[in-house]
C-alpha cells in the first residue's frame, strides 16, 4: 500500500506532465494555469487510495484520477465566472486573467478533456466507470443549481442543505472512490460501500467547512471567520439557528443579519457569532461532523478487509473531519 504522500506525488507528476501546452494556446494556456494552482488533489488520490486496496496497478486508476480532478477544476473555473470572483487559491482567477469568454470556454475545453482520459481507461468495467462518471457529473450540476437558487430563497431547509452538499460535494469524493474501487477489482458490494464512505465523508467535510467559517480560529484558519454570515450563505450553522431559535432569538438574527456587510461588519460577524453559541450551533455542528465521519469509517470497517489496507482511507476521513483550516 503506497501512502497518501506517495500517491499525491504521483498525481501532481501526472498532472505537470499533462499534455496541456497546445495550440491554440489562447485555449490550453488557462487549463494549465488553474491545473497548477494547486489544492489537495483530493479527488485523484481518493481514485488511487481505493484502487490501491486490491491492486498494487494503479496505471488505469491514474487516468481516471487526472479525469475527475480536471472536471473538477472545470467547476471551479465555471463557478468563478458564475460568481464574479476575483481570485482562487490566492491567484487571479481565469476570467479576470484573460476575460469571461476565455474562461467559458476553456472551461468547456477542461470538460472534454476529462471525457477523453476517462474513456481510455483500459478496464472491462468501463461502461459502469462512465456511468459513474456521467451520473457524477450531472448531480454536480444539480447541486449548484440548488446553490444558486438558494441565494434568493429565505425557506431552505436544512433537509434541502445538505441534499445540496451531497450534490455538489459528496458525489465527486464518492465517485472518485468508487471508480478506482472498479478498477481495481473489488466487488459491487466492496465498491458501493467505498462510494457510501465518501459520501458520509463528503457530507463531513462540507459541515467542518462551515463550522470553520463560523468558528475556526483565524489564524489557523488562514482567513477571517465570518465570510458566510457577510455574504448571506445559507449555510448549515445559519439554517440550524433558524430552525431551533424561538421567536425572540429568531428576531435578533435577523436584525444582525440585515445589517449591511461593509458598513456594519464587526458587528454583524459578532452578534450572529453570539447568537450561534448561546444556542449551542458551535456543537451541534461538530456533532454532525463526527456522526458522519462514523457513519464513513463504518463503511471502511463492513468491507472485508484488514485494518493495515484500510487505515490510510481511515486516516484520511479524519484529516478530513478534523481539520483546522
Amino acid at each position: 500500500m503506497k501512502s497518501q504522500e506517495e500517491l499525491l506525488a504521483i498525481v501532481e507528476q501526472a498532472i505537470v506532465a499533462g499534455a496541456w501546452k497546445r495550440e491554440p494556446q489562447g485555449l490550453y494556456e488557462p487549463i494549465e494555469y488553474v491545473l497548477s494552482l494547486g489544492g489537495k488533489r483530493i479527488r485523484p488520490c481518493l481514485t488511487l487510495m481505493a484502487c490501491n486496496l486490491f491492486t498494487d496497478n494503479l496505471k488505469e486508476a491514474l487516468k481516471a484520477g487526472i479525469a475527475l480532478e480536471v472536471f473538477h477544476n472545470f467547476t471551479l473555473l465555471h463557478d468563478d465566472v458564475m460568481d464574479n470572483a476575483d481570485t482562487r487559491r490566492g491567484y487571479a482567477t481565469v476570467h479576470k486573467r484573460w476575460n469571461i469568454n476565455t474562461a467559458i470556454l476553456s472551461g468547456d475545453a477542461m470538460l472534454i478533456e476529462a471525457y477523453k482520459l476517462i474513456t481510455d481507461v483500459k478496464s472491462d468495467r468501463l461502461s459502469e466507470i462512465l456511468t459513474i462518471f456521467n451520473t457524477t457529473a450531472d448531480e454536480v450540476c444539480k447541486g449548484q443549481q440548488y446553490d444558486m437558487e438558494f441565494e434568493s430563497r429565505t425557506n431552505v431547509s436544512i433537509d434541502e442543505y445538505m441534499e445540496m452538499i451531497r450534490l455538489k460535494t459528496a458525489v465527486l469524493l464518492a465517485g472518485s472512490l468508487k471508480i478506482g474501487a472498479l478498477i481495481g477489482g473489488a466487488s459491487e458490494e466492496q465498491s458501493q460501500l467505498l462510494y457510501n464512505f465518501g459520501i458520509y465523508m463528503g457530507l463531513a467535510f462540507q459541515l467542518q467547512d462551515d463550522y470553520l467559517d463560523a468558528f475556526g480560529n483565524p489564524k489557523v484558519f488562514g482567513k477571517a471567520i465570518g465570510g458566510d454570515i457577510l455574504c448571506g450563505k445559507k449555510c448549515f450553522p445559519l439554517l440550524t439557528a433558524l430552525e431551533l431559535a424561538n421567536a425572540q432569538s429568531r428576531a435578533k438574527l435577523n436584525d444582525f443579519l440585515s445589517l449591511d456587510s461593509k458598513k456594519n461588519k464587526e458587528e454583524k460577524i459578532k452578534g450572529v457569532l453570539e447568537i450561534y453559541r448561546e444556542m449551542g450551533i458551535d456543537k451541534i455542528c461538530a456533532e454532525k461532523v463526527r456522526l458522519y465521519t462514523e457513519k464513513a469509517q463504518k463503511c471502511l470497517e463492513n468491507l472485508g478487509l484488514s485494518a493495515e489496507k484500510t487505515d490510510p482511507l481511515f486516516k484520511f476521513s479524519q484529516s478530513l473531519s478534523t481539520r483546522k483550516k
